[in-house]
């Protein structure tokens, strides 16, 4: 039985020896990718001009509530308490219209965000995939330096051939 098993694992051996040979594994930095291209600075600067649309629109909120509390200051001590109430109401209404809109714009800007940089993450995966078929590469993983502790020679830095796939300098 003891010679089956040593038999088995002589039989084996080449065979883990040459699937650890062609093990090739490959770091690609899509962060500097997604820098690098043209479409991010595209999507970026639509995402600014929404941004600052949003940025007038809370502004002039915020001036018709800084009326409001003007209004309300001037308020004089004979004011009847239901117009002083009232007053009071209306700037808690318009406190609240802000808060809403800061809200609703900050989640319109992230979903622009993310839709305007789907075709460019697209774009990286399929550049990606690419050079992983003509490279013959068992993986390519996404290079964060600040996450990765440490890596030895048979990982090889594809950002470059990516690059060149995605036809950035």
């Amino acid at each position: 039985m003891l010679k089956k098993i040593i038999l088995a694992v002589a039989l084996a051996l080449p065979f883990i020896g040459a699937n650890a040979q062609t093990l090739k594994v490959g770091l690609v930095d899509t962060n500097a990718l997604i820098q690098a291209l043209p479409d991010t600075q595209e999507a970026t600067a639509k995402v600014q001009a929404a941004s600052k649309q949003y940025e007038e629109q809370r502004n002039k909120l915020m001036e018709e509530g800084q009326r409001l509390v003007d209004e309300f200051q001037k308020l004089g001590d004979d004011t009847l308490p239901a117009i002083r109430e009232r007053k009071a109401r209306d700037i808690q209404d318009q406190e609240q219209k802000i808060q809403s809109f800061l809200q609703n714009a900050e989640q319109d800007l992230q979903r622009m965000h993310n839709e305007l940089m789907a075709p460019v993450v697209q774009k990286i995966r399929d550049a990606v995939e690419s050079v992983g078929k003509e490279g013959n590469y068992s993986m390519i993983q996404n290079y964060a330096p600040d996450l990765t502790l440490y890596y030895a020679s048979p990982v090889e830095d594809v950002t470059p051939l990516v690059k060149a796939k995605l036809g950035i300098k």
